[in-house]
């Protein structure tokens, strides 16, 4: 399953997010097991994260069971670009 695993995930975070064409999975391994690195949007990074962080909480879920059929252990982690928008100061006195 070497690289099928994070074009599921890339599949199923494009099928819901805003910005499909700027998600992209990236996959390494070590000792700790897969790191899938879950580059988006950063107005997506709301819905990939869920009210209360369910829908992550989900996607995790869906590859710990592909990492029980495949002896694996996955950590799925969010790389999101900071709002350019947002000024490094802005909190109001």
């Amino acid at each position: 399953m070497q690289e099928s695993d994070a074009a599921l995930l890339e599949q199923i975070i494009k099928s819901f997010v805003d910005e499909p064409d700027k998600v992209k999975v990236e996959r390494t391994v070590d000792e700790m097991g897969v790191l899938l690195l879950v580059k988006l949007d950063e107005k997506d990074a709301g819905l990939v994260i869920g009210k209360e962080g369910s829908t992550i909480a989900a996607l995790r879920k869906i590859m710990g069971v592909i990492g029980m059929k495949t002896n694996a252990r996955y950590n799925i982690k969010l790389d999101v670009p900071p709002d350019k928008k947002r000024g490094s100061n802005n909190s109001q006195s």
